[in-house]
């Protein structure tokens, strides 16, 4: 208990946490699905010099659950190599086997990763308390900060405020990415740790309420495919102080957020975010290639209404 209190104290103030903008690497694949690791190098170094200020590979963004622990393991050697020890990494270790994970994660600190990034264990919904068991061998298993990445519609797994502060105050965590519709989720969190945990608004939904509540970052869509747009809304709202500056921002980014989201918001046909974000990318970025199927590359008709709002941010955008 010692050790993990004392795990528990540096999380609190590990630069391995950052404040500000953390971008989703996305993984970049070939028109026939295999990975291109070569694309890596120019993707990593886009995104710095965007401003961000972490990057986390592995998550929904890098299609993670489209590869085998071989390949996750492939990407993440590539990130780290591109990254060159210039910004934090959270790996992303997540798998539905708790031994599959702890190896995942294993494999990311013998890289020099500064973070894990875990989803809870998906598809067989295990129990609140379950789950927390799993973060626990997680946490006595590896010497990396765990940021839980809270994503119930994709794993039907709830851990609950008191759960999640159960897990911080034990030291099997340090931070949380809250992917949840309810800004209110951010609100509690933070005030039931008195600020402590690190917090990260997880989904672009609720990211400017998040920010206002105090979100010690943002780490979803918008900022992995506009970050020097997200990073001036950040800095109006968490450094500034200037809430209607960061409002006009906000206008123009909730349009790129809804059009990310007409697939998922009706759970019908529509835009699908990944495809909205690699398109993105592939227009003002350098090729990250298209999503592997069934995730198809975004429909034509989503183009013209996409060019407009990246130029409305600033963005010149490829034909």
């Amino acid at each position: 208990m010692n050790s993990n209190a004392h795990k528990h104290d540096q999380s609190k103030r590990n630069p391995a946490l950052p404040a500000g903008i953390v971008a989703s690497c996305v993984t970049p694949f070939s028109s026939d699905g295999k990975l291109e690791l070569s694309k890596i190098q120019p993707h990593v170094n886009w995104l710095i010099g965007e401003g961000v200020n972490g990057l986390s590979p592995l998550g929904s963004s890098g299609e993670f659950t489209a590869l085998d622990s071989g390949d996750r393991q492939r990407v993440l050697d590539a990130v780290m190599d591109a990254n060159a020890g210039r910004l934090p990494v959270w790996g992303g270790t997540h798998h539905y086997s708790t031994q599959t994970t702890i190896e995942l994660s294993k494999h990311a600190q013998r890289t020099g990763a500064s973070a894990l990034l875990i989803v809870p264990p998906y598809y067989m919904s295990p129990t609140a308390s379950q789950t927390m068991n799993h973060y626990r061998r997680i946490a006595e298993a590896v010497d990396l900060p765990v940021i839980v990445y809270h994503n119930v519609t994709l794993t039907n797994v709830d851990m609950r405020t008191h759960h999640l502060l159960t897990l911080f105050q034990e030291g099997a965590i340090a931070g949380v990415k809250m992917s949840n519709a309810e800004p209110d989720r951010i609100c509690q969190l933070l005030q039931e740790s008195g600020g402590a945990l690190r917090v990260y608004c997880g989904v672009d939904s609720v990211a400017f309420e998040g920010l206002c509540h105090g979100a010690h970052g943002w780490i979803s869509g918008i900022p992995s495919i506009v970050p020097r747009a997200a990073r001036r809304m950040y800095d109006a709202i968490a450094l500034r102080h200037d809430l209607p500056s960061a409002r006009e921002q906000w206008a123009i980014l909730s349009k790129l957020m809804r059009l990310q989201f007409t697939a998922y918001s009706t759970r019908g046909d529509g835009a699908h975010w990944f495809s909205v974000m690699k398109a993105t990318l592939n227009m003002i970025g350098p090729p990250v290639g298209e999503p592997q199927p069934p995730i198809q590359p975004l429909e034509p008709e989503y183009y013209p209404e996409l060019r407009r709002i990246l130029t409305e941010l600033g963005y010149a955008c490829s034909s």
